[in-house]
């Protein structure tokens, strides 16, 4: 089974430990992206979980067209919150980037639960498991 490192300059750059996204067989799996400008390297949106979500999910889906998917072919997202209070944004902002990006309306599955993450910047991080395109 091949295995290839998934690489793009439209996400934010990986830390030391791991890759932005890894193809294996049919599948590829797109590491936790967080709310950072990839141009900057800065978190955006500070205290807007919205906002945060949408530059999360458009840095998910610069990785998955890095390695030949796109957000309608991903199966699961896992959404990682700060709080629970945020999930009713979240939840808004994550459905309509979803509907813009999977017209077929045949919707991908999601694990969303409740964490501490790395960053006090963050309030949410997102990764996919897609298969490929």
């Amino acid at each position: 089974m091949t295995t290839s490192v998934v690489r793009t300059d439209r996400a934010p750059a990986p830390a030391h430990v791991f890759s932005q996204g890894i193809r294996k067989g049919g599948l590829l799996q797109v590491s936790g992206q967080g709310p950072m400008d990839p141009d900057t390297g800065a978190y955006v949106a500070h205290g807007d979980v919205a906002a945060q979500t949408l530059r999360t999910l458009e840095n998910v889906r610069a990785i998955l067209e890095a390695g030949g998917s796109s957000v309608a072919d991903v199966l699961m997202f896992r959404v990682y919150l700060t709080d629970q209070s945020l999930f009713p944004a979240m939840n808004e902002a994550y459905g309509a980037f979803v509907a813009e990006h999977v017209p077929s309306g045949e919707l991908p599955c999601r694990t969303t639960v409740f964490v501490g993450l790395p960053h006090p910047e963050m309030l949410v991080e997102i990764d996919a498991l897609a298969v490929s395109g």
